[in-house]
């Protein structure tokens, strides 16, 4: 049975939570406020925090700041209302693995969270060079499980956009991220994808640099791009023979999402840039 300690200060929610998540099996123990779930995590150990931000005596990000310094640290999931950028960027500089946003849907919650769970522990951390709201830049380690993470927090920095532009975004840095961490990373935890995120008045542009040598879609035979057009679906044929994760539509998805897609000399930096109206 997989443990789970819930920081909350709220007394109906706290118990709410416990609820929820005991009904879903897990062993679940409260804190009021962050210094208790620091004693309480000093005490036993847990697989996974769920913390609230704003409470008394310590605060989330404190605890958080705290809890990265001990030997064993559980996955941390941070829940809030508060979705200012600058929260979400400092629950990203203090290793937060996913954030909620309150009101929490019970089932989403257990969904996520036994998604976080199974996930294996990150090898190397994210580390944040800037954290601006209007300029992200981040170096993550060539991991799958990075890039939900990276997407999740990412689209938080963009709520006040409307949700099929957020939805339609965030897709196109999924996959541009997924590509530079399968193919300029190779898998390998440790090296590192620059990312930036960029957030001007009348746009949105993501900047992803891999650490590989970069690539040419001719001959790259696992691409959709490369497909002849009387074989439109060959490359499915290829990732499934090679072990490669399903997909592969990813690079066309992107151009048509785009208002601009460019790419480096050696094509192992892109930048994908999106107009907003007004």
């Amino acid at each position: 049975m997989r443990s789970i300690l819930v920081a909350e200060d709220d007394r109906t929610t706290r118990y709410l939570l416990q609820s929820v998540l005991k009904s879903a099996r897990f062993s679940v123990a409260t804190a009021a406020d962050g210094r208790a779930a620091l004693d309480r995590l000093r005490k036993r150990k847990f697989d996974l925090l769920l913390t609230d931000i704003w409470m008394p005596r310590m605060n989330g990000l404190e605890l958080m700041a705290h809890v990265r310094q001990e030997a064993e640290p559980p996955k941390v999931v941070v829940m809030t209302s508060d979705d200012t950028p600058d929260t979400v960027l400092r629950a990203v500089r203090e290793q937060a693995y996913q954030y909620l946003t309150k009101p929490v849907d019970p089932k989403s919650l257990i969904e996520l969270l036994t998604d976080v769970l199974a996930a294996k522990p990150a090898r190397m951390p994210i580390e944040v060079l800037s954290a601006r709201p209007n300029w992200v830049e981040l170096l993550v380690p060539c991991e799958l499980e990075v890039a939900d993470r990276i997407t999740s927090f990412v689209d938080r920095l963009e709520s006040d956009l409307p949700g099929d532009l957020r939805l339609e975004i965030g897709q196109a840095l999924r996959e541009l991220l997924l590509n530079a961490i399968e193919w300029g990373g190779k898998l390998d935890p440790n090296q590192k994808v620059r990312i930036s995120y960029l957030r001007g008045r009348r746009m949105v542009a993501y900047r992803i640099a891999d650490p590989g040598t970069g690539f040419r879609f001719k001959g790259l035979e696992h691409a959709a791009a490369a497909n002849p057009p009387d074989k439109p679906y060959q490359h499915l044929e290829v990732r499934a023979k090679k072990g490669i994760r399903p997909g592969g539509f990813g690079i066309l998805m992107v151009k048509s999402m785009a208002d601009e897609l460019l790419y480096n000399e050696a094509q192992n930096e892109v930048m994908f840039v999106k107009y907003l109206n007004g």
